[in-house]
């Protein structure tokens, strides 16, 4: 086997019973890094050390990857324009968070006859966030109802990742702007109340 030491530097290649030996030695495991390898490369290491740094890494990753959710917008048929132009703002500040929105729109009675009417409202809610949004599947029957679902762009997420980051940024200078600017107003007041006693001398 190929044995790699503590450090990462290579021993050479030397027997299994030879490299238990020398992690008996240093007090450390062999463990086998590449079985599939000719000849199989092994390496010294505190295992126990290796996996608590393994799942450390693993928490941070999941720590730094947003948890995407399943938004809901529920639509009929006789919603209005006006109430229609308000529910996409909705969807576009979820998109824009980095959710997937599903649009539905429920059908009741003889509305079934006319599934049409549902089918070109979710076609301009489709139309109206497309600079937001991708179409993740085309407008569906599921039962009764009609569904679109939509998940945001990654151009316009990023996009909008980095404006919001922009204005935090902003936000945290602009408190201490302000308080040199009170800081400058109370030493220009402080001026004027000695120029004043001055003259009453």
């Amino acid at each position: 086997m190929r044995l790699i030491d503590d450090e990462g530097s290579q021993v050479g290649i030397i027997s299994l019973r030879e490299a238990l030996q020398i992690a008996e030695e240093r007090e450390l495991d062999l463990v086998e890094v590449a079985p599939n390898a000719t000849p199989p490369v092994c390496r010294l290491l505190d295992y126990g050390k290796f996996r608590y740094e393994q799942s450390k890494k693993e928490r941070e990753a999941r720590k730094n990857q947003k948890q995407s959710d399943l938004k809901e917008v529920r639509l009929r048929p006789k919603t209005d324009d006006h109430d229609l132009e308000v529910k996409a703002n909705r969807a576009r500040r979820f998109l824009l968070a980095g959710d997937k929105v599903k649009f539905t729109v429920r059908f009741r009675g003889r509305e079934m006859a006319h599934p049409d009417i549902g089918r070109d409202m979710l076609d301009q809610i489709a139309d109206s966030l497309r600079n937001v949004a991708i179409v993740e599947q085309r407008p569906s029957m599921e039962g009764r109802a009609l569904s679109l679902l939509l998940a945001p762009d990654p151009k316009a997420l990023k996009a909008a990742q980095q404006v919001q980051a922009r204005a935090a940024e902003t936000a945290k200078q602009q408190p201490s702007d302000k308080l040199n600017a009170k800081g400058r107003d109370e030493d220009d007041d402080l001026e004027d109340d000695d120029l004043e006693n001055d003259d009453e001398e």
